[in-house]
């Protein structure tokens, strides 16, 4: 063990083992965790090659033959608990995504929500026993987030009572599915139904891609991969074009739209009923967006607690880089950012359990917040993530550059996030629309409930923006609630004045340019409202918190986030009058007295994530801080050092010397 390291842990002032027990949801919860890594660990069938040596292909194989293990142990072990599959997916995979991620995570909940009794005989158990492998084509080259103007087209055929599915244009080509390329052999696809002479719009049909037996394309199928992106290496996103490929007319998903054999269609009782999966997808990316920033923040912090470098004071040895306030200032408000998104995930877990039960009995009451919140908060932590790993690996110094230090890897395999599922700027918008209707709803008199309800406070005189002279706030800033006050103050100001902005601009422009020209305003109110709902999340949570170590420690971490905000947006509370200049000053202050508290128990806070060594895979991150020997160690793999002088100084270099 590294001596640094170890006087690290020793320094700190409360028990991790705890902490960690809070992350998890339970002690309980955290011992059945690690009982799931170390049967996969322990597991010499998992053993791997380090896929930094390995070419794409290898890669692939690699990722595949671990894949069809992890189906094969977790029916041996009977793991069916969707959380304990996950856990034990993402110790195969340590947190990297793999062939077989759309089929679990995208066709099978499909065909568990879309599909009706029949349907789920004819297909689940071969899907679940893997004869079907499935994707989710969704996305054409031409159209993702913006689902309406896909291209792909479904004509339903009475006299054969099948289905034609077509890629009319070359932008209709479905484009970027995991799994797609080399790996299903069905797909979800999503098409507009044309039945009777009408279009009804987007529904999902089940496609045969690939013959069961030969793994061959079928007719008027062309397929394939899309070749190399900026990360996920060891996935085959693919492509898709239909060529007239008919489909019985069974093989459309109706649990809820139907065609008659004649070509009627019935339409769904709900347009709401698909928005659940939509929620929890994005609940859960709230959730990889705290995992990735941890992992960053844990190898960042070990690694600055191990590394010296230059003077503080002339002549004594040279300080740990942790010891250095601007790399405390960098890194400090990470942490306690990633702390936040943990909560924030927990709560929205919760949030989607409790009315997920409401939605299948048909009570939507709660979902249209929910789908507004999961939209922004989707986009709000994974911009603030991409761009903290990005600071982590950079603090890192030259180091972070190597593969070696698992930084590079976090970085591209995350970054996606700000696009699938609904790309960020799109979801902030969303969230928008869902706002300003609830503005104009507490405004027209109607009481809103739930995380909105800050709204039916939009005429009190504490939310009109005041110059700064007039401003009379008085906001204690070592208290958390006072501060929650402000945030959501500050949020109610700017859904106002982008909601009136947009009334102003409708008296000479239609809906959607008044829509268009108040953007900007709009995607801020909803970064707004989201920071809100972070930092009273935040702050309720450290509220439960009855060990008085960990609550002193949280404390510190929620206040530094809260402030931190402050300092980074502290023009939209100067300008709504809720601070006054000197308050911003005495902010900054504040942040680096609570730089110096944290600074004891860095280490201890990233230990609390409890990162297994093989599932962080950094040399810079290792738990016993020997960085520099497993650093050297991990260059001689490299397949270059395979022989001491490489073909090419035979073939090119020596016979240049002769030619010069």
């Amino acid at each position: 063990m590294n001596p640094d390291i170890l006087k690290e842990r020793q320094n700190a002032t409360f028990d991790v083992e705890k902490l960690t027990n809070i992350l998890d949801g339970g002690p309980e919860k955290t011992k059945r965790r690690r009982e799931i890594e170390s049967m996969v660990l322990s597991d010499p069938d998992f053993k791997e090659e380090d896929p930094n040596f390995l070419s794409r292909s290898e890669r692939y194989d690699q990722a595949v033959r671990k894949s069809a293990l992890m189906i094969l142990k977790l029916r041996e072990y009977g793991i069916a608990d969707p959380e304990e599959i996950y856990c034990y997916k993402n110790s195969v995979h340590p947190d990297r995504p793999e062939p077989l991620d759309l089929h679990l995570g995208m066709f099978l909940p499909t065909l568990l929500n879309q599909a009706t009794p029949e349907q789920m005989d004819r297909f689940f158990m071969p899907a679940w026993n893997l004869e079907i492998i499935g994707t989710y084509a969704q996305t054409e080259m031409g159209h993702g987030t913006h689902l309406r103007g896909l291209e792909t087209t479904a004509t339903y055929d009475p006299a054969t009572q099948e289905f034609v599915l077509n890629s009319p244009t070359i932008s209709s080509i479905k484009w970027w599915p995991g799994g797609l390329g080399k790996t299903s052999n069905h797909a979800v696809v999503l098409a507009q139904l044309h039945t009777q002479g009408n279009n009804h719009g987007l529904h999902a049909f089940l496609v045969q891609i690939r013959d069961m037996n030969t793994h061959l394309p079928l007719p008027g199928i062309v397929v394939g991969d899309i070749g190399p992106k900026f990360g996920f290496v060891e996935v085959d996103n693919g492509f898709l074009k239909l060529e007239n490929v008919r489909i019985p007319r069974e093989n459309m998903l109706m649990k809820y739209a139907k065609v008659e054999p004649d070509g009627t269609y019935l339409k769904p009782p709900s347009a709401k009923l698909t928005y659940g999966t939509m929620v929890f997808v994005r609940s859960m990316i709230v959730g990889e967006s705290a995992r990735a920033l941890s992992k960053a923040c844990t190898i960042v912090i070990r690694y600055s607690a191990v590394r010296h470098q230059s003077e503080i004071h002339a002549g004594e040895p040279e300080p740990q880089i942790l010891d250095y306030q601007t790399q405390q200032y960098k890194l400090f408000p990470l942490l306690a950012t990633a702390y936040a998104f943990h909560f924030v995930s927990q709560y929205m877990k919760e949030t989607y359990h409790r009315i997920s039960g409401d939605i299948s009995g048909g009570d939507f009451s709660e979902l249209p917040e929910l789908h507004a919140l999961a939209a922004g908060l989707k986009a709000f932590t994974t911009w603030v993530t991409n761009a903290g790993i990005e600071v982590c690996r950079m603090s890192c110094g030259g180091h972070g550059y190597s593969h070696s230090s698992a930084l590079p890897n976090i970085y591209v395999d995350f970054t996606p996030a700000c696009t699938y599922e609904g790309e960020n700027t799109v979801m902030m918008l969303q969230t928008a629309r869902y706002l300003v209707k609830c503005y104009r709803q507490a405004k027209a008199g109607q009481r809103l409930s739930g995380i909105v309800s800050y709204l039916n406070e939009a005429d009190h005189q504490s939310v009109r923006p005041q110059p700064v002279a007039a401003g009379t706030a008085s906001v204690d800033i070592n208290d958390l609630a006072s501060l929650v006050e402000i945030y959501k103050l500050r949020a109610a100001i700017l859904i106002e004045l982008a909601a009136k902005s947009i009334q102003q601009e409708l008296q000479h422009k239609s809906q959607e340019e008044a829509w268009n020209a108040n953007a900007i305003d709009l995607v801020r109110a909803s970064d707004a409202h989201c920071h809100y709902v972070v930092v009273k999340l935040f702050t309720e949570k450290v509220g439960e918190i009855e060990n008085t170590e960990i609550h002193s420690v949280l404390s510190d971490l929620a206040l530094l986030y809260a402030l931190h905000g402050i300092t980074n947006n502290s023009g939209d509370f100067l300008q709504a009058g809720l601070l006054r200049v000197p308050q911003v000053l005495q902010i900054s202050g504040r942040i680096k007295q609570l730089l110096s508290q944290l600074r004891p128990n860095a280490v201890a806070l990233v230990d609390s994530f409890d990162f297994n060594d093989r599932k962080l895979n950094s040399v810079l991150g290792r738990y016993d801080g020997n960085v520099y020997e497993h650093m050297f160690e991990w260059a001689r793999r490299s397949p270059l050092n395979n022989t001491e002088v490489h073909e090419s100084f035979h073939k090119y270099l020596k016979p240049l010397r002769s030619k010069l």
